[in-house]
């Protein structure tokens, strides 16, 4: 059985591992065609060589991204195959019943999510900000529509909004206000600052340029204003440098963990989080869809192909697996629209194509 499993991994590997490469030269190739534009702008600081590091920074996002779509390609061309020149056939008479061929691929699939989930919760976020870096040197700031990044804070009775306009490739933030409430609802102090930094001991912001607005309301119901300017300030905030870049930058591209405590923190202040949570259940579920393929590349295994007739299924299987992508995004969307549950949003693909996947098998199964 040793043997057999070894057979069975190292030739899907091997696809697999071809099916990969192929579509990462092909998006690097396309993301260096469009990075060009920027060489030899912004005094011609941008040259080739950081264009090549800027877009190979990006093959680790694409890669998890691609890996579920390049396993089920490679182990359905691995199973269309093994069945077209009965190999598969041999396999099943020495002993690799449906049970045990099952099992197999999913034991690999298990290795391929280890993978998949180290490479989107550790890899990718850290060369996309080291991407970021050198993509801002000559873009400039890195900013979220005309008026940046808001965030809201609750303290006690009081709350703060907080307006970030953009992060510079040293993460110092720019353009910085502040709106702090009193408990009946009406502002009680504005702070603007010119740039902030966000302290080592993460319990507040370093503010630089600071200018001070204190509103006082009177017995008179009158209100008085003082202002002052101050070179630097330290600001006591909880809101941490994951939660400005999250909000600041998209959410699919940070990790699980600072995702799950910006939802904490937007529900502990009352926001919505429903986006969010949506996208960190997809997190979660998302390297338990190489699951799903390997599943789905089974029933192959089992068809009968007449000479030539490979090339069809292998494309029906890969437009299969290009629908099931196709529809997490639309229950992504449609979640977040009709405030579904977020995991359900999440986990229901998957679902759906195991079922469907499983029932194709136990149908071939029965009916060979």
């Amino acid at each position: 059985m040793k043997t057999l499993r070894r057979f069975l991994y190292r030739e899907i590997l091997t696809s697999v591992g071809f099916a990969t490469l192929a579509f990462l030269a092909l998006f690097f190739l396309f993301d260096l065609m469009d990075e060009l534009r920027w060489v030899g702008r912004s005094g011609g600081g941008y040259t080739i060589s950081r264009a090549v590091l800027f877009v190979a920074l990006g093959l680790p996002q694409h890669l998890y991204e691609l890996l579920p779509i390049t396993v089920l390609i490679g182990t359905i061309f691995v199973m269309a195959r093994l069945a077209q020149s009965s190999e598969f056939t041999i396999l099943r008479t020495s002993g690799l019943g449906p049970g045990r061929a099952l099992g197999t691929l999913l034991l690999l699939g298990s290795a391929f999510v280890v993978v998949t989930f180290a490479i989107g919760d550790y890899i990718a976020p850290a060369s996309e900000r080291a991407a970021q870096l050198v993509g801002a040197r000559h873009v400039g700031q890195l900013t979220t529509g005309a008026t940046g990044a808001w965030l809201k804070e609750r303290q006690g009775d009081h709350s703060r909004a907080i307006n970030v306009r953009g992060l510079d490739p040293e993460a110092r933030m720019h353009g910085i206000r502040v709106f702090e409430f009193d408990e009946h609802g009406q502002v009680a102090a504005t702070i603007t600052a010119d740039t902030g930094a966000f302290s080592e001991d993460g319990e507040a912001w370093l503010l630089h340029g600071v200018r001070r607005s204190l509103f006082e309301r009177t017995a008179e119901d009158r209100v008085l204003v003082q202002r002052s300017v101050d070179a630097e300030l330290r600001w006591p905030t909880r809101i941490t440098a994951s939660m400005v870049s999250a909000a600041v930058l998209k959410p699919d591209k940070m990790p699980t963990v600072e995702l799950f405590r910006y939802v904490r923190h937007l529900e502990a202040n009352g926001q919505s989080a429903q986006r969010y949570e949506i996208e960190f259940w997809r997190k979660v579920f998302y390297p338990l869809s190489c699951l799903v393929m390997v599943v789905l590349s089974l029933p192959f295994a089992y068809l009968h192909f007449r000479s030539g007739g490979i090339a069809g299924y292998v494309f029906g299987g890969v437009m299969a697996g290009i629908s099931f992508f196709m529809l997490n995004n639309v229950f992504g969307f449609a979640g977040n629209l009709q405030n579904w549950s977020p995991w359900l949003t999440a986990a229901a693909p998957g679902l759906i194509y195991t079922a469907l996947s499983l029932a194709a098998f136990g149908w071939l199964v029965l009916r060979r």
